[in-house]
């Protein structure tokens, strides 16, 4: 892969950017059209991301980590934009557009006529998450970064109504302020290092001079500070609850990879910038993540307990998420291994499909009439929505037989991922976790058994939880079967079906991650690879005279 570029890399960027802009074209009412443009080009990105996934596996010459490079404008490294693939950024994009299809599917039901621009904005939003994945270097990392961002401010109002204006004002003024952190960071790194190539910054950190280096730290505290708030870090997560509660379902549920791209940049640059390679900056930040994770931990357990409706008890359920991955980053930075670090890895993706599927979950179970109608009327009573608009929503779509069993089945698999427990793949990527954390002597054992400890009450927590309002929905209920639609089921059980994969699948699903981990933990890899990719020019043969 690495012999010559790879133009098949930077088409996760340019499908959702070409299908985004085509539908600007289309009226608001043409929505259906809309609907078949996002879904083909949503499909297409996850044909793309499993082929890159492919590719990016190697072969034995390689040590099976190939790293796959694109050069815009045909500049070479480090001096132009480098569009990177390995293993890890391959991964994100199939679980992004995982995530996407079933939000997409149920927003058919009738959560896209609500506002306008819905499904350009969605486009948008993947485009932004999919070129942060692949970015090689840091300015164009904040490209991407605003791209999604802006994206995102548009779809949390979707609909409108005062909470959601409510939320999102203050999403807005959250993020805003990550991003200047960012650009700070960016502007310090710069100024000590000359580049924002990322591969360039992993061999300039070893040879840095002395006299540099705590700017340089400073810079990349930052820059890391505004990750760690897209990420939900206590204390600066009082944003995500109120803001993932807002969302429309399939908003939420997309959103539920969002804070995964803050846990993708943190664990890109630390392992890059400060592995066991980076001479005296080795573990700059470890214990930062180690503590702000399983206070994060806390955080959201303790809010899910506390929490009464599924909603705001999904949200915290991804503070529960995005702490663990942090303190599992930390742990691998100070040099926890990689068994550790691929645990960690496969529970995102465990995770991140539940978080995704529960959210879709939230306004069927809570409906107690069928049909489009009840679920505006809902929408209307929580956000204030215009009666005209509720009215004016034909129902579509087929009602499906057996729907408590179907909610119910679909609910307890998430239950049993989210909470750790046999025999799903959530309790797998939980006992991977804790093997690789009492298999370490990086940490002192307190430490380690205080996260071990933390991580199985975390379980607990979402266990009751989620078991008080399964019991609410389902056994305590006034004996009204909801009438729920086969587009708003038909992706949590699709998404249901996905985490069955893994579960069946984990064997081979954990033999990938440990080597994503193993070549994360290796940042000469995707330095050597990003810096030694050639210009198309320089590849092609010279023609003989």
């Amino acid at each position: 892969m690495n012999g010559g570029p790879d133009h098949l890399i930077i088409a996760p960027i340019l499908i959702p950017f070409f299908a985004g802009a085509l539908m600007l074209l289309y009226e608001d009412r043409r929505r259906r059209a809309k609907f078949f443009i996002s879904l083909a080009a949503t499909v297409a990105l996850l044909f793309v991301a499993i082929e890159l996934l492919n590719r990016s596996k190697g072969n034995e010459l390689s040590g099976g980590n190939d790293i796959g490079f694109y050069l815009l404008g045909d500049w070479a490294s480090p001096f132009g934009i480098v569009l990177v693939i390995d293993r890890l950024s391959a991964m994100m994009l199939v679980l992004s557009s995982l995530v996407a299809i079933p939000a997409l599917v149920y927003s058919a039901a009738g959560w896209n006529r609500q506002g306008q621009h819905f499904h350009s904005m969605f486009m948008f939003l993947l485009m932004g998450l999919n070129g942060a994945f692949l970015t090689g270097d840091l300015f164009n990392l904040f490209v991407f970064f605003e791209v999604l961002l802006a994206a995102s401010y548009g779809m949390l109002l979707h609909g409108g109504g005062q909470l959601r204006v409510r939320a999102g004002l203050h999403y807005i003024a959250v993020n805003l302020t990550a991003s200047l952190l960012f650009l700070l960071g960016v502007a310090i790194i710069y100024g000590v290092t000359g580049t924002l190539n990322m591969a360039q910054l992993s061999k300039l950190v070893p040879l840095m001079a002395q006299e540099n280096r705590p700017l340089f730290h400073a810079g990349a505290a930052l820059m890391g500070l505004a990750f760690l708030i897209k990420a939900g870090i206590w204390p600066v997560s009082f944003w995500l609850p109120l803001a993932y509660q807002a969302g429309a379902a399939p908003v939420a549920a997309l959103f539920a990879i969002m804070t995964k791209v803050g846990i993708y940049v943190l664990l890109r640059l630390s392992m890059l910038m400060f592995g066991t390679a980076a001479g005296i900056s080795s573990g700059f930040g470890a214990e930062v993540l180690i503590a702000g994770g399983m206070a994060t931990v806390v955080f959201g357990f303790v809010g899910v307990l506390a929490s009464q409706g599924l909603g705001r008890m999904a949200a915290h359920l991804v503070l529960v998420s995005s702490g663990t991955l942090l303190a599992v980053n930390g742990l691998a930075l100070a040099g926890g291994g990689a068994a550790l670090l691929a645990g960690g890895l496969f529970y995102m993706l465990n995770s991140t499909l539940a978080t995704s599927a529960l959210f879709l979950l939230i306004e069927p179970m809570s409906r107690e009439e069928g049909g489009i109608a009840a679920m505006l009327a809902l929408t209307a009573d929580a956000y204030g929505l215009d009666e005209r608009e509720e009215d004016s929503q034909p129902e579509v779509g087929l009602a499906i037989p057996g729907t408590l069993t179907v909610l119910g089945l679909t609910f307890g698999a998430c239950l049993l991922v989210l909470a750790g427990l046999p025999p799903m793949a959530g309790f797998i990527g939980k006992v991977a976790i804790l093997r690789g954390v009492l298999a370490t002597d990086a940490v002192s054992p307190a430490v380690g058994w205080a996260f071990v400890a933390l991580l199985l009450l975390a379980g607990l927590a979402t266990l009751i939880g989620l078991v008080r309002i399964g019991i609410q929905t389902f056994w305590a209920g006034d004996g009204i079967v909801p009438r729920v639609l086969a587009l708003e089921i038909a992706p949590a059980l699709a998404l249901t079906a996905l985490m069955l994969v893994l579960t069946i699948k984990a064997d081979d699903v954990l033999r990938y991650m440990r080597a994503t981990a193993e070549a994360l933990h290796a940042p000469a890899i995707y330095a050597d690879g990003a810096l030694g990719a050639p210009r198309a020019v320089d590849a092609e043969p010279e023609e003989e005279e």
